[in-house]
């Protein structure tokens, strides 16, 4: 398995095909946005050369990562004799659907179709194509380079063979692999929103502040970053959308995402993505906290 296609030049698809590239694979990193391509490519080669300027890779290693990622904004032609199709689009259940419809029509049939969803159901995904065995889940953990966690998620027709096959593929790439079953939220999610949703509980019933929350997280609990920056750093509509995914799938209300969560991404106020969320990341600015009343 050499040739891996990676579909979405976000932050995650292009984390993504950094990993691989960087490992020796050839990547066909997809977008239907040129834009889109033009950032994640550039993002790449920051990161790069952030990497040899620290010593972590050579200039020849950054060189050969580069030229080993050709770009498309053609489904078709992009994912035309992959071995393994990855993808990282939006958190949104009907995109991946209908991208997954696609890759069932423009795939051969032994091609392992992953997806990187944080939250949406491996086999309901799995549902819409032929051979729903060969689906599986790779999420992979942001800044995808430098975390070494990948949680495998086996939808409820995956293999056996296919699951060893991605266990494995994720070891080549120097991550630790970890198996789970699908429901929602998986592993990582269903303990980590929760816990952000509780952060933002606190804020909104007036508990603390926003730095007071993070301290704490950080100092009492050795969280390396507090969770509300977390947040900031996930993407509070991410945040919000896998919070909708498990409090559908659990029918639970302890899943019930917080109303200032709800009207802070209703705002636009999405974290680091826009700009401004619990804190400020304006030009010049280091995560400096909103001056305004969240509650």
């Amino acid at each position: 398995m050499k040739n891996i296609a990676v579909i979405g030049a976000g932050t995650m698809g292009n984390g993504i095909a950094h990993t691989f590239a960087q490992s020796g694979f050839t990547v066909k990193l997809i977008d239907v946005s040129e834009k889109s391509i033009e950032r994640g490519m550039a993002t790449i080669a920051q990161n790069l050369e952030r990497m040899v300027s620290k010593g972590t890779v050579s200039d020849e290693e950054r060189k050969k990562t580069i030229g080993n990622i050709i770009t498309y904004t053609d489904l078709k032609d992009g994912v035309s004799g992959v071995d393994l199709v990855i993808e990282a689009a939006t958190e949104n259940v009907d995109l991946k659907l209908s991208i997954f419809r696609q890759l069932n029509e423009f795939c051969n049939s032994d091609t392992i179709l992953a997806t990187n969803t944080s939250s949406i159901s491996i086999t309901q995904i799995g549902a819409v194509v032929d051979h729903p065995e060969r689906v599986i889940g790779m999420h992979f953990m942001n800044p995808v380079p430098i975390m070494k966690l990948v949680e495998i998620i086996r939808g409820y027709n995956t293999s056996n063979e296919v699951t060893q096959t991605i266990m494995t593929l994720s070891e080549k790439l120097s991550k630790v692999p970890v198996e789970v079953n699908d429901y929602p939220g998986f592993v990582a999610n269903r303990i980590l929103m929760p816990m952000i949703n509780e952060s933002i509980e606190t804020l909104y019933n007036g508990v603390a502040g926003v730095y007071e929350i993070d301290t704490v997280m950080k100092l009492g609990m050795a969280h390396p970053m507090g969770p509300l920056q977390l947040a900031d750093f996930i993407g509070l509509d991410v945040c919000l959308a896998i919070l909708n995914v498990m409090h559908d799938g659990f029918k639970n209300p302890k899943y019930a995402p917080c109303p200032l969560l709800v009207n802070m991404v209703r705002a636009g106020k999405l974290g680091i993505k826009s700009g401004e969320g619990f804190y400020d990341y304006s030009a010049g600015k280091k995560a400096e906290i909103v001056a305004r009343q969240f509650a």
